[in-house]
């Protein structure tokens, strides 16, 4: 099974990012704008458009105040197995660990994924910080 980890550190308050994070039907205007064009609430689902085109399922698994973490995961014919986490960490007041993987099967997809991680951590933290500073 594929494992893709991606990590970054984020200067703005773990309890900001946190709330970007948990608020999981706003995707596209919290947390990655750019990179995510679209999310629409189904249920406790999403369905999510990306910048390319794409359009996945995500299965909200938990979501967690308290650790600051949110589990999905992406159920369509491309994955066999699809699961994924976010946990935000407090470094000091001002700044963040965001702590994002991502579990698949088939591997021949992870390339692909790990490529999607990059471009949405990148989307994610340019976002977070600009909300920061703008506060």
């Amino acid at each position: 099974m594929a494992s893709i980890v991606k990590e970054a550190t984020i200067e703005a308050s773990a309890a900001s990012v946190w709330d970007a994070v948990r608020d999981f039907g706003a995707v596209h205007t919290r947390l990655a704008p750019g990179f995510v064009t679209d999310a629409k609430l189904d249920g406790t689902d999403r369905i999510v458009t990306f910048v390319g085109g794409n359009t996945v399922r995500e299965i909200l698994i938990d979501s967690d105040d308290v650790k600051k973490r949110l589990a999905y995961s992406i159920v369509n014919e491309r994955f066999k197995h699809h699961n994924a986490s976010v946990q935000i960490i407090e470094e000091t007041p001002n700044r963040c660990r965001f702590i994002w993987t991502a579990d698949m099967l088939p591997n021949e997809l992870a390339p692909f994924i790990d490529s999607q991680m990059d471009l949405g951590m990148a989307a994610m933290k340019k976002n977070l910080e600009r909300n920061a500073n703008a506060a």
